[in-house]
């Protein structure tokens, strides 16, 4: 059975798993515009709280361009994640070119005031081909 989120990585017992989607209905390759709806879960198997305080992204695309993106919190949220539990949220991304990657860290305290981060892993961001 595949998993519904194929990547997945744990920093310090907060594992961040990501699915990917193209999106057609968004996308109009022949203005040079790609979508792609990502879902992503934050799981905390750790022993307190944390909250996620800010994002940083790289996001490249398939001529190696680069963008890096920051900000507070995720989909205007400022989570706080309790042990055993998981927040999800769902996001997109536009790009020029029909391939590209993401990847990056949340930026998190936990309830004990210590800061650190958790890397989201990278995941491809690939339109099917189309065939004409």
């Amino acid at each position: 059975m595949k998993s519904l989120f194929p990547q997945s990585e744990t920093t310090r017992e907060i594992t961040v798993r990501v699915a990917v989607s193209f999106l057609p209905e968004q996308s109009e390759p022949a203005r040079g515009r790609w979508f792609w709806a990502y879902h992503i879960r934050i799981e905390n198997d750790g022993p307190m709280a944390v909250q996620l305080m800010s994002r940083e992204w790289t996001i490249a695309d398939g001529r190696g361009g680069r963008n890096e993106v920051e900000g507070e919190g995720v989909v205007g949220e400022q989570p706080v994640i309790e042990p055993g539990e998981a927040f999800d949220y769902v996001s997109g991304c536009p790009l020029s070119t029909p391939t590209g990657w993401m990847e990056g860290r949340y930026q998190m305290i936990g309830a004990d005031g210590s800061a650190f981060a958790v890397a989201i892993p990278r995941f491809a961001l690939i339109a099917p081909a189309v065939s004409s």
